[in-house]
């Protein structure tokens, strides 16, 4: 760890996106770097997939170790709150440490027992890093940086911010959909992503934050953020320039209700949701996703989702109970 410049990310949603953002925004700079998180952790050009988002601590260093002989200079890690719950994280001083935002999730008898557990565990980032790059737009960033020992760099869409984002746009070029912004700040510049969504403009922005503190250039930066597309996350799959198709991983109300409101953005003439929902995982979580699922698509198609354990149709049964509301 102490040999690589170490970028740990924290938050309930975009952690998985600013990730591949800042190491493709490295990657434009001619800068080598590794990545740890949800989809896989990524040494050099090898891709491993992932079993946990943040994995068991002597997985981390080994994948360090590689990364330095793999001539890396810089890692991005996802930092789960289960990973610092459970010290899988513990012993290393990140050179940056970043809140993207918090919303309840991953509460239940296997995982977090409230919110302030969930909660407590993000903010411990904030004492095991050098610099803290904040998003201060979210209600809760006062209490995740309580008792922080770090120097802190704010970023913000609504408020004033060591980066600010403002004149923000929607953009829809040749079929692809995207954000057009301005910032001041520690870059004064207008900057433009090619993922949909307003919470992409605060991806870019913390990409944007991490990388100029890096010291990269501002053109490499905005050259990796009109460049960028990430697996899975709002991603665009480019099949015909009269319809648009697009995959993303939302597994509970809040990110369904998320993408679903932001396609809604771009007026669509019609907008089909073809989803499942996880096996042996929380029935709420279903009823939830079925209900934001009808209340925001025109046509709802169930399907299966790594049922584990359960048979589909009574997973769907349960989504159901949701879609029923609407």
């Amino acid at each position: 760890a102490e040999k690589l410049t170490t970028i740990g990310l924290t938050g309930t949603k975009g952690k998985t996106t600013t990730t591949y953002i800042i190491k493709d925004v490295l990657q434009q700079a001619g800068k080598k770097s590794g990545l740890i998180g949800t989809i896989a952790t990524i040494i050099g050009e090898e891709s491993v997939p992932a079993k946990n988002t943040t994995p068991e601590s002597y997985e981390i260093h080994k994948a360090m170790a590689e990364m330095v002989k793999a001539g890396c200079e810089y890692m991005v890690m996802e930092v789960s709150s289960q990973g610092i719950k459970f010290d899988r994280t513990a012993g290393i001083t990140f050179d940056y440490g970043v809140f993207t935002n918090l919303s309840p999730d991953h509460i239940g008898p296997t995982e977090h027992p409230d919110f302030d557990d969930y909660l407590e565990c993000k903010s411990r980032l904030f004492r095991q890093c050098e610099t803290g790059i904040v998003n201060i737009d979210d209600k809760h960033a006062e209490e995740i940086l309580k008792n922080h020992t770090c120097s802190i760099v704010t970023f913000a869409a609504e408020r004033e911010a060591d980066l600010a984002a403002y004149d923000i746009e929607f953009l829809n070029e040749d079929g692809k959909l995207g954000m057009r912004f301005k910032t001041k700040g520690l870059m004064n510049c207008e900057a433009k992503i090619h993922i949909p969504g307003r919470f992409s403009v605060y991806n870019a922005l913390t990409t944007m934050a991490v990388c100029s503190k890096l010291g990269i250039p501002d053109k490499a930066i905005l050259a990796g953020l009109e460049d960028v597309q990430v697996k899975g996350r709002v991603e665009m799959i480019p099949v015909s320039k009269k319809f648009n198709v697009i995959i993303d991983y939302a597994h509970n109300d809040v990110s369904t209700r998320s993408v679903l409101e932001t396609l809604r953005e771009y007026n669509p003439g019609r907008l089909i949701a073809v989803f499942g929902c996880g096996g042996n995982r929380s029935k709420v979580r279903r009823y939830d996703i079925g209900e934001a699922a009808g209340e925001l698509a025109d046509i709802c198609i169930l399907t299966s989702d790594n049922p584990r354990f359960e048979k589909v149709e009574d997973i769907n049964n349960d989504i159901k109970v949701g879609l029923a509301k609407h």
